[in-house]
């Protein structure tokens, strides 16, 4: 891999990953236009994910601080909980238990563990999938048009109230199970989860920090699993040059189209992304059949 495709694919993901129209689907069809082969895999992919991540981190750095802070008080509260359970089963005056959750951050936390669970368990499901679906133009192309049947009926969807107190943990298991099918590569993970939320009735700047925040943890179960079964042999040292330039400028770019997604949610502009997946996803259809 050059220099300049990782920029075009570093470039490429920073766009796609938070403007709803599919990342994985764009980097699918971009390998396959250019006959690119990274030799690593979704190691390349999992990376520039990973650069995506950390915009979000920044983007929302007071948030995730403070949820970072409440899972904490969080571990601890069970820990205590559960060295209290085991002195009340001898103690004579029973030891009152402490509360979980007792503000909205840890609630939140809550909520964020119980979207990944589904994410999680579909992801794994459809990984031998994955890959195999990323190297023609049918599935992204299918999946491209199912986004923007997604999102032309989120936009047309009204605006609810709902954030995190009133938020349901069967709202977070649909959310997670909204993502998990994300990652087939057309379907918009930020595009699917959004509409998810506001369908279920979420305040619609909520649903974009809860769409974000929520791929912190499967974007950081992803690459672990990636890594896992890396073999660094693979791994030259001309391609973590470009592997690294591709990270920082899908990084960068994803930072703006993160504060880019925030005014477009607000303002219900999906349709023109709508209309974009479907020609997109309709040409690399009929692109298919052509070639045969």
């Amino acid at each position: 891999m050059s220099f300049l495709q990782a920029i075009l694919m570093g470039l490429l993901q920073g766009i796609t990953e938070f403007l709803p129209v599919s990342s994985s689907g764009h980097l699918a069809i971009f390998k396959y236009i250019f006959h690119m082969n990274t030799e690593t895999g979704l190691l390349f992919d999992t990376l520039l994910h990973l650069a995506t991540l950390i915009a979000v981190c920044v983007v929302y750095w007071k948030t995730v601080r403070k949820l970072i802070v409440a899972a904490v008080q969080l571990v601890i509260a069970v820990i205590s909980n559960f060295r209290t359970w085991i002195a009340n089963r001898s103690a004579a005056e029973k030891i009152p238990y402490e509360r979980l959750i007792d503000d909205a951050y840890k609630k939140f936390v809550i909520l964020i563990l119980i979207t990944t669970i589904p994410t999680g368990i579909i992801g794994l499901l459809l990984r031998p999938m994955i890959e195999k679906a990323s190297q023609s133009l049918l599935v992204p192309g299918i999946c491209l048009v199912i986004t923007a049947i997604i999102l032309l009926i989120s936009d047309n969807g009204g605006s609810g109230k709902k954030k995190i107190k009133r938020a349901k943990y069967k709202d977070a298991a649909l959310i997670g199970a909204a993502q998990g099918i994300a990652t087939l590569p057309g379907i918009s993970r930020s595009g699917t989860t959004i509409a998810a939320c506001m369908l279920l009735g979420f305040d619609r700047a909520f649903a974009v920090q809860y769409s974000f925040l929520a791929s912190i943890p499967a974007i950081l179960g992803a690459n672990l699993l990636e890594l896992k079964d890396l073999d660094l042999s693979m791994v030259t040292g001309s391609m973590i040059g470009s592997y690294i330039l591709g990270m920082i400028v899908a990084g960068v770019v994803g930072y703006i189209c993160i504060k880019a997604m925030i005014m477009i949610v607000k303002s219900k502009k999906f349709s023109y992304f709508a209309y974009y997946c479907a020609i997109v996803g309709i040409l690399c259809i009929a692109f298919y059949f052509i070639r045969g």
